[in-house]
């Protein structure tokens, strides 16, 4: 059995961790933002990669797991049902932040792609990448909130 989650809910310790560090990892990245506001390209390059990376293993170690089992056994038939389609919706939200997320670092810091394949407005891309970020963890914490309940959260 899980150990305990330590906020309150039905949750195990591993899904409240993530829910946590998701968290962080989001405000790390507007942090990110503002090194790069500052123009501190290096540092905000950096920062932005270590969560985009750090965001790589915790999909493979808690959340894609915990989806193949809790929620892909009984799609389709059960799509309609706001347990199972809110995950679904957090998984394709999430997908593509984390594409787009690693498109925007081979682009930004490589030499791999052609020049037809590499996007020229930085800004824009990076700038629909955070609210896209942010939108996969608001809906994660709505898949949280659903699964486990909201009883004891601060």
């Amino acid at each position: 059995m899980p150990a305990q989650g330590f906020l309150g809910t039905g949750a195990s310790f591993r899904a409240d961790m993530n829910l946590v560090a998701q968290v962080l990892m989001g405000v790390t990245l507007v942090a990110g933002a503002l090194l790069a506001r500052r123009k501190l390209f290096t540092a905000h390059g950096i920062c932005q990669a270590t969560v985009l990376l750090l965001n790589v293993v915790m999909i493979g170690w808690l959340m894609w797991p915990s989806f193949q089992q809790q929620v892909l056994p009984p799609l389709p038939e059960h799509l309609g049902e706001r347990y199972y389609a809110v995950a679904v919706i957090h998984a394709m939200l999430g997908g593509a932040a984390e594409l787009l997320g690693l498109y925007i670092a081979v682009v930004a810091g490589t030499n791999l792609l052609p020049q037809r394949l590499r996007f020229q407005r930085w800004k824009l891309w990076m700038r629909v990448e955070l609210v896209l970020w942010w939108a996969v963890i608001f809906t994660g914490i709505g898949v949280y909130l659903l699964w486990y309940g909201s009883t004891g959260l601060p």
